[in-house]
């Protein structure tokens, strides 16, 4: 008999997926110690369990997957045939109707883009900021910068420049970061440039004083000048994408964290590993996080918290005013452990604030509890159970 952890690991699907098939009537153990609730799996079902994982990798639906693995063992093989055939003439009609889609969405965007090819980058700015702040700006949005040579534009940061405030941004997709700074001298329109990340590297070197830095766009051109010296690269030939939009938010659970005790749970808790489907993309270590009556965020395994599988309480300090939390037991949430732990170290603060959307869904936001305007938003990763 195998254990559910041992039948995971052999399998390929998680101890979630595995609870969550056993709850959906497709797979369920062999036995169920009734002390201790622990579930065990016969040897011959580890062929089933690895043929449930390959039809979950094809996204067939739950309904057929209970009726291929009743037929699987059957003599009469046609039902299996005919699911399998059904499923794939699904996935086939709709890769066409998506290429179909996507076709209309590219002819609508080169339609949007023609007329603006033929105009260069023309804008002038130039700016006075605190060295210090600047730099800290920085540092709390680089690591968000993404690096997916198929998606250039958002391979740097973005200076927003509106008033006398400038906001630097950066994501990949998964992760979103913002920073904000005061900054005088520039009393025209929005202004938008995106600095490549790696004359963002060289203009963050410069930052390394108290004195005033000059930021100053000549067209195509961006340059730092700061403490005697200066960084100047070309600008990113891209929009960058409307990130205000990104940041508008429900309201969730804010739970104020201790940083050092969350990310010791995050180090030494459980994870789980993700597949991730996208290519250039690895497997990923999965920390699932929920709060206790919006006071303590734990880190968990598979299960319940009462189930005693989650590590870090006590890391919680008592819920944000301005929150709606309803007390109780959160939903589980899952986010990249690594993401979590360079937004924490980004953070830059031994508390900061974890927001929690009101679905699973919904981004995982890490505050400051000080600075409203420097934050960053996690995407979830879809959970089993």
């Amino acid at each position: 008999m195998r254990s559910i952890g041992e039948m995971a690991r052999d399998s390929g699907l998680g101890v979630s997926a595995l609870r969550f098939y056993d709850r959906a009537g497709v797979l369920g153990p062999a036995w169920v110690d009734p002390a201790s609730g622990y579930r065990w799996y016969a040897p011959e079902q580890l062929d089933e369990a690895r043929l449930l994982a390959r039809l979950r990798r094809a996204g067939m639906p739950l309904a057929d997957i209970r009726l291929v693995l009743a037929g699987w063992s059957g003599e009469d093989t046609d039902l299996v045939r005919g699911l399998l055939q059904a499923h794939l003439r699904r996935l086939e009609q709709g890769l066409t109707e998506a290429r179909s889609e996507f076709s209309t969405i590219r002819e609508l965007l080169d339609h949007r883009e023609n007329p603006m090819t033929a105009s260069p980058l023309t804008g002038t700015v130039h700016l006075s900021l605190p060295a210090p702040a600047l730099a800290a700006a920085l540092d709390a949005v680089r690591f968000a910068a993404g690096r997916d040579p198929e998606l250039p534009m958002l391979g740097g940061v973005l200076f927003d420049i509106e008033g006398d405030a400038l906001r630097v941004v950066a994501t990949d997709r998964y992760r979103l970061a913002v920073a904000r700074t005061d900054a005088d001298g520039h009393g025209g329109s929005r202004e938008q440039v995106v600095v490549p990340a790696p004359l963002v590297d060289a203009m963050r070197a410069l930052l390394g004083g108290d004195e005033s830095a000059r930021f100053a766009v000549e067209g195509d051109r961006v340059t730092l000048e700061a403490d005697g010296r200066q960084a100047s690269g070309q600008r990113l030939a891209h929009g960058f994408p409307d990130y205000r939009r990104l940041v508008q938010l429900p309201p969730g659970r804010r739970v104020v964290v201790e940083v050092p005790a969350l990310r010791e749970a995050l180090e030494n808790g459980p994870v789980r590993v993700a597949e991730e489907r996208e290519p250039g993309r690895s497997a990923r270590d999965i920390s699932v996080l929920t709060t206790v009556d919006d006071k303590t965020v734990l880190v968990c395994g598979d299960g319940a918290p009462d189930e005693d599988t989650c590590t870090g309480t006590g890391t919680g300090t008592g819920n944000e005013d301005r929150g709606t939390g309803t007390g109780g037991l959160g939903y589980h949430v899952g986010v990249d452990r690594g993401f979590l732990l360079e937004a924490l170290a980004a953070g830059d603060r031994d508390r900061l604030v974890l927001e929690f959307g009101p679905a699973p869904t919904a981004p995982l936001a890490i505050r400051r509890a000080e600075d409203e305007g420097a934050f960053s938003l996690l995407m979830p990763v879809r959970l089993d159970d």
